[in-house]
């Protein structure tokens, strides 16, 4: 079958990489690709906003389906847009990616079906938002409504933060002018992520993982889109997996099925598990991004017959293998990151794949035949072991090989896992 990928960063690279093995797979493109994907895969001048061109382009080539990787076409209604013209596609509908592309309609959904969340007022105006920080006081979460490329949530420690992060969201810092923010209250406990395959009618699990959201080490420094990751999390027990897909992702399908929007592609629910028990933080739409480059190093099965029987709706019939050893991802990304970032600076060597590592471009760019940093998240350097300490321990390995002097990284990525291990 020849398969069509959209997306261009370490999330597409590692998607890639698997589809790559899969005996299934024919002809594989890409749309746009970066320099690693094309190691894997065709790339294709598709803009991938022109969904006229991008259906011309898999009707002309025949294409067995359709992957998209990242959110933003996906809420834009790609899927919508393939699916009318009889294409097969993974990944849900621009109504069930509302999921993702408002915060607000998920939170709503939640107390509609009585999935555990955190408290939260809907607001359209700062003034309002304002008077209701000054009423509840701080800690408190503000978050943007849309999308904003994992950055536009602020958990504010004061009143001022919150004040502060209410004005950025209004103000258009994550993306265009906020035209609502959703403001929380203050969750305390571990956070993690479980991942499930939908179909519109079933879930099929697919793993868990745990992101590190800060951008410098001890988890200090601002919001980004994940400065790594590592999977397994060791804090979600079976028991634990059991009472998220009971008690929030299957009350969810059946939530979005009854709004006449069922889900079919990557459910990502992001978790804090608190006293009380698990609660939603949110969800996203596609996998996450660096989860899916550890996911993608431990599933031991095919990855494109699970893709398909999403697609075409039916995962009952699908089982999945999974290796016993964690995987875990460092992130390098260019200084300056999640803010203003040089970009051009040149990436003079990468370590070899290995049966163990991997180094998954994101933000990379040819420059004649320079490769160079092109983005704020730039390399995904992913290990597997036996244990997360091993998996840490060759990743930091392989970062110490990458000769490149425009970019930081986190020296902690899964330090949580490596402390419950060593107990």
């Amino acid at each position: 079958m020849d398969v069509l990928l959209i997306g261009s960063g370490g999330r597409e690279h590692a998607l890639a990489w698997k589809l790559a093995k899969s005996p299934e797979i024919g002809a594989l493109y890409a749309a746009p690709g970066n320099p690693g994907i094309a190691e894997e895969a065709e790339l294709v001048p598709l803009d991938v906003a022109d969904h006229a061109a991008v259906v011309a382009f898999c009707r002309d080539k025949a294409i067995g389906l359709v992957v998209v990787g990242p959110e933003a076409p996906l809420v834009a209604g790609l899927a919508d847009a393939l699916s009318d013209a009889g294409i097969r596609v993974f990944g849900p509908s621009a109504a069930a990616a509302r999921l993702e592309g408002s915060k607000g309609f998920t939170k709503d959904l939640c107390t509609l079906h009585d999935i555990p969340t955190a408290r939260y007022r809907r607001f359209n105006n700062a003034p309002d938002a304002k008077a209701y920080i000054q009423e509840t006081g701080a800690p408190v979460v503000v978050k943007a409504d849309g999308l904003a490329a994992g950055k536009g949530v602020t958990v504010a420690a004061t009143k001022d933060e919150a004040l502060k992060a209410i004005d950025a969201c209004f103000d258009g810092d994550f993306g265009g002018p906020g035209a609502e923010v959703v403001v929380e209250e203050f969750l305390e406990g571990e956070e993690a992520s479980l991942f499930c395959i939908c179909d519109g009618e079933r879930a099929l699990f697919f793993g868990t993982a745990q992101d590190h959201k800060r951008a410098f080490d001890r988890d200090r420094g601002p919001n980004t889109g994940g400065m790594g990751a590592y999977s397994p999390a060791l804090c979600m027990s079976d028991q634990m997996v059991r009472r998220v897909m009971r008690e929030i992702v299957e009350p969810t399908l059946k939530g979005m099925r009854e709004a006449g929007s069922p889900f079919r592609g990557v459910l990502y629910a992001g978790l804090m598990l608190t006293e009380a028990g698990p609660k939603l933080i949110e969800y996203n739409v596609r996998f996450g991004d660096p989860e899916c480059q550890a996911l993608m190093m431990r599933l031991d099965s095919d990855l494109l017959p699970v893709l398909i029987a999403a697609a075409d709706g039916d995962v009952s019939t699908v089982t999945l293998d999974w290796s016993h050893d964690a995987a875990l991802t460092v992130v390098m990304a260019a200084q300056g990151y999640p803010g203003a970032y040089e970009q051009g600076t040149e990436i003079r060597h990468l370590p070899p794949q290995t049966p163990a590592t991997t180094v998954f471009q994101a933000g990379t760019a040819r420059s004649g035949d320079r490769l160079v940093a092109s983005g704020g998240r730039v390399l995904a350097v992913t290990a597997r072991g036996r244990s997360v300490r091993e998996a840490a321990r060759r990743a930091y390995a392989a970062v110490e090989a990458v000769d490149w002097d425009g970019g930081f990284w986190r020296s902690d990525i899964g330090h949580r896992a490596i402390m419950i291990e060593e107990r």
